[in-house]
């Protein structure tokens, strides 16, 4: 969607193994609200990679990024934002030293899976732990939905060793504007420990802990409570 003329420009990044068609209940509502919208994909299954852009007319611009998404956008993307809305997201993934030992097995193990071949039932186990506490069918659609391309299940394999390495705030984030962060009790994704040091990355960050959710904030109610939030710091 596409909004020159929208003083309020909203850009969202997916995490691993997601797609963009996630975003439609905020690309909605931010349209009702007459904000412009538009939306990053990896391209991990049939829909074809895309950046987003700024547009130069908008005078409020806002990143949305779920989990590893704003670690996948551009340095100078990021540079240009006025506001950064932070979903289950993190700085580093792994937890350093020990507290880090078991998710970097995983991640390994996750990783040999997709190089024998084994990418839909790898997806499915993975897309049961997004969902908890919920049932995997209350996630949005996904890749799964239409198949994983060839091309797909490389960019899989190579952004989860990207995954593995990142370590801090993604280059470009931006100093001094306003930061939410929005995290889940029930993550079983992002750990603890990095949820933690998210948050001591942004002492000014706004947090929201939601009890009752993991890592797919299976909320019905948080993408208006997110373009509040916007609304409010962006009056």
């Amino acid at each position: 969607m596409s909004g020159a003329s929208s003083p309020v420009q909203l850009v969202a990044m997916h995490g691993w193994a997601g797609d963009s068609r996630a975003w439609r209940p905020l690309a909605e509502q931010a349209a009702a609200r007459g904000w412009a919208f538009c939306s990053g994909e990896r391209g991990y299954g049939q829909l074809p990679p895309l950046l987003p852009a700024w547009s130069p007319d908008s005078a409020q611009r806002v990143v949305i990024g779920h989990s590893m998404g704003p670690h996948l956008l551009p340095a100078e993307m990021l540079a240009q934002a006025t506001a950064v809305v932070l979903l289950a997201s993190f700085a580093g993934f792994v937890p350093p030293g020990r507290d880090g030992k078991g998710l970097r097995t995983a991640l390994r193990g996750m990783a040999r899976r997709l190089e024998a071949g084994d990418t839909t039932a790898m997806l499915r186990d993975f897309f049961r732990q997004v969902a908890a506490p919920h049932p995997v069918k209350a996630l949005p659609p996904g890749p799964l939905e239409q198949g994983i391309s060839s091309a797909g299940s490389a960019r899989l394999l190579s952004d989860l060793r990207r995954l593995a390495a990142i370590e801090a705030l993604p280059n470009g984030f931006p100093e001094t504007v306003p930061v939410l962060i929005v995290e889940a009790n029930d993550d079983q994704i992002v750990a603890a420990a990095s949820r933690a040091q998210l948050r001591q990355a942004i002492p000014s960050a706004t947090v929201w802990t939601l009890n009752r959710a993991g890592h797919g904030l299976l909320q019905p109610d948080l993408p208006e409570r997110v373009l509040r939030w916007i609304a409010d710091v962006h009056p």
